[in-house]
């Protein structure tokens, strides 16, 4: 074997770990000997066994106690385990099976078969723990990519004070608007969830005598503002791992009627991810204040919002907006 796998033998006739011990020695196995009930729960939580192969009739704790001690340590809890009997009856089964068994093998047991169902448990539980260890790496790995995402947003706040905390409250909003919509996938809605946090991540490459303007933009500055969505593409595109959540960033300035920018989306041509986002931009800023302005009442932003349905905004988004406020105790501000 290429990796060497641990079995945990627990027998309390020294006769029966020897013939355990003789037939399974010669694969390469590391084996770990128990006679006692207590011995083999001490020693599977030092070792960590791949497999644990487990006789029934034991003095002082019988083998479907020692089965249920090892399945209350978390530790252990998958450790698969291999029940040996002389007992062949349904009950006796049906005992190892709530005590936690995986397995049953009938005394006297077939030698070959013995060492076929070993390699067999084993190979198919290391493919487990691999598998496990590849997920823990993968979900450490996109937490790591989810904490620099939520610094890179935190950054662009930082350096635009007037929209301080907008990130934070259109990414929670839009998530709720998506869910309404009837988006549940949970990946789904972690690339909306990613995009609205990451929307105008562009506007880094926005000068500071641009962006922190006090008053009104001439049209050259708007023209360089109205590139924040490309250059959002053109820093986020080479990253793979949000290849499904740049909607919002690049689209998130299309208009329903086709008046937008970038690209003059119109329609259905702009992802509903962007159409839903869009919504939600625009409610936040108006709802709170600004240098150059003081927020609307509530329903002023509502009836903002109603006039703009057909021409900036996708009509049965705009409805489903309206309709979770009207759900909601207050706006969520």
């Amino acid at each position: 074997m290429n990796i060497t796998a641990t079995l945990l033998l627990v027998d309390d006739q020294p006769q029966g770990l020897e013939v355990l011990a003789r037939v399974l020695e010669f694969d390469g196995y590391r084996l770990l000997l128990a006679s006692r009930g207590a011995e083999a729960i001490d020693l599977a939580r030092r070792h960590i066994p791949d497999l644990v192969l487990l006789d029934v009739m034991m003095p002082e704790m019988d083998g479907y106690e020692v089965c249920r001690h090892l399945r209350a340590d978390p530790s252990l809890a998958l450790v698969p385990i291999v029940m040996l009997t002389a007992l062949n009856d349904q009950d006796s089964r049906l005992r190892g099976i709530e005590a936690g068994a995986d397995d049953f093998l009938t005394k006297p047991f077939n030698r070959a078969e013995l060492r076929a169902r070993v390699r067999t448990i084993t190979r198919l539980n290391r493919f487990r723990v691999m598998h496990e260890e590849r997920k823990s790496a993968a979900d450490a790995l996109a937490r790591a990519y989810d904490a620099t995402l939520e610094g890179w947003s935190r950054a662009l706040d930082l350096r635009d004070h007037e929209t301080e905390g907008h990130s934070r409250r259109v990414t929670e909003m839009t998530v709720r608007l998506a869910q309404a919509m009837g988006i549940s996938g949970a990946a789904e809605l972690e690339h909306i969830r990613r995009g609205a946090l990451l929307h105008d991540i562009g506007k880094m490459g926005i000068p500071d005598a641009i962006l922190l303007k006090p008053g009104p933009l001439d049209e050259d500055e708007w023209t360089v503002m109205r590139r924040h969505p490309v250059m959002a593409h053109e820093l986020l595109s080479p990253i793979s791992y949000l290849d499904e959540a740049l909607a919002i960033p690049w689209c998130h300035h299309e208009r329903w009627d086709g008046s937008g920018y970038p690209r003059g989306l119109k329609g259905e041509q702009i992802p509903l991810a962007a159409r839903i986002f869009a919504v939600v931009d625009v409610w936040d800023a108006l709802s709170h204040d600004r240098p150059y302005r003081k927020a609307m009442p509530p329903e002023q932003v509502r009836q903002h919002l109603a006039a703009l349905s057909g021409s900036h905004f996708d009509p049965q988004v705009l409805r489903v907006f309206l309709a979770l406020l009207d759900s909601a105790d207050e706006y969520v501000c």
